[in-house]
């Protein structure tokens, strides 16, 4: 495996390497960038052999840096590994485990080894497209990805697997093979803080009411004068919600999007009746931790890699950018320690995050975590 790192300014375009080759190119923009495809357009044309699969996002990781301006992207070249692309079409969120299903069952073969899914972020339900994608392929198979973004506009995402990037897109990119490797690593670092409240009426990801009373007055309350924000404002507060039979195992949501009328909150996730959830607050230091233990998480079964011979992709949530502002590059920078210089690093911020759980080691959909996945190579 041999991984050159990418990346577009407007001033300078991409700088090819002529000597470059690739089966695989993965590229990460803001909306404005990547709308009129015209990068992939450029991809393609120098990489017309690779699958060039990218999406719009809420900021671009590459290496310790953290972009709106430029492109980030990477040229994979395997071995022995084959890879393959599925792209649906997602219509609302309730078609989500169906095209989630869609995805998986274009994908599924017996020598499917991973899956890396990237998915609209707005019109999805994220849980239900990876329960989706797993009743497909097996829980055994390495899932992670994310949810596209649109910076803190909540206005349009794109996606697109081998053509220009478009709204309602979801796209899964299968690894094939025995030796190709897969790290994963998943962590959070905020504090809960408040009474534990229980879900007393949800539909799938929407959730009505916490302890009988309307969610949205509860948001509203503790967000003061920032309510008039929402949703965006609410990416500094999500919920930690759990199952009560089986409390160690948490996951994290954050909102999409408000019904004032109906005093209702749209999540990247489901909200399951009869769970506790519980608001959260960050500090730097500790989402900066966070980001450093996914990172080890991740590189826990990795070997020694050699320099431009392995990758790191880093998911992290919209919400956390949005709270450490320009201490953004704290988080990334405490992977990046972690991970090391040898091994290339690239990634965005998302709507959601796609990876398998830090305990259960079962895939779900996560919100503000930072999410990795390493991939590498063994010889054949």
């Amino acid at each position: 495996m041999h991984v050159t790192a990418l990346s577009w300014k407007s001033e300078l375009g991409w700088g090819f390497k002529p000597e470059t080759n690739a089966d695989l190119v993965l590229y990460f923009g803001s909306r404005e960038l990547i709308a009129d495809g015209a990068r992939y357009n450029e991809l393609q044309e120098r990489f017309p052999a690779a699958h060039i699969v990218g999406c719009s996002t809420g900021g671009q990781i590459q290496n310790n840096d953290v972009s709106d301006d430029e492109i980030a992207a990477v040229a994979l070249s395997f071995h022995s590994t084959k890879v393959r692309v599925a792209t649906q079409i997602v219509t609302a969120a309730d078609h989500s485990r169906a095209c989630g299903e869609a995805v998986g069952r274009e994908l599924a073969d017996e020598s499917l080894a991973g899956v890396f899914i990237l998915s609209d972020g707005l019109n999805v339900n994220g849980s239900e497209l990876v329960a989706g994608i797993t009743s497909a392929i097996g829980r055994d198979i390495s899932l992670s990805g994310g949810l596209a973004g649109d910076g803190s506009l909540f206005s349009e995402t794109l996606v697109g697997g081998n053509s220009a990037p478009r709204s309602h897109v979801v796209v899964g990119i299968g690894f094939y093979g025995n030796t190709i490797r897969f790290g994963h690593g998943s962590a959070g670092g905020w504090d809960v803080f408040g009474p534990r409240r229980t879900i007393t009426r949800s539909t799938g990801n929407i959730l009505f009411d916490l302890d009988g009373l309307p969610a949205l007055d509860l948001y509203e309350r503790y967000l003061g004068d920032e309510a008039k924000g929402l949703p965006g404002t609410a990416l500094l507060f999500p919920l930690q919600i759990s199952d009560p039979t089986n409390p160690d195992t948490t996951l994290v949501r954050t909102i999409l999007a408000v019904d004032r009328e109906k005093r209702s909150m749209t999540f990247a996730g489901d909200m399951p009746n009869g769970w506790t959830a519980q608001l959260m607050r960050g500090s730097f230091a500790h989402l900066a931790a966070g980001a450093a233990d996914a990172a080890k998480q991740a590189t826990g079964s990795t070997g020694e890699v050699s320099e431009n011979q392995g990758l790191a992709l880093l998911v992290s949530c919209i919400g956390r950018r949005l709270l450490m502002g320009q201490h953004i590059v704290d988080e990334v920078e405490a992977a990046g320690a972690v991970l090391g210089n040898k091994m290339a690093r690239i990634g965005f911020y998302s709507y959601g995050e796609i990876a398998p759980h830090a305990l259960s080691g079962f895939c779900d959909l996560h919100n503000q975590t930072m999410t990795v996945t390493t991939i590498t190579e063994a010889a054949a």
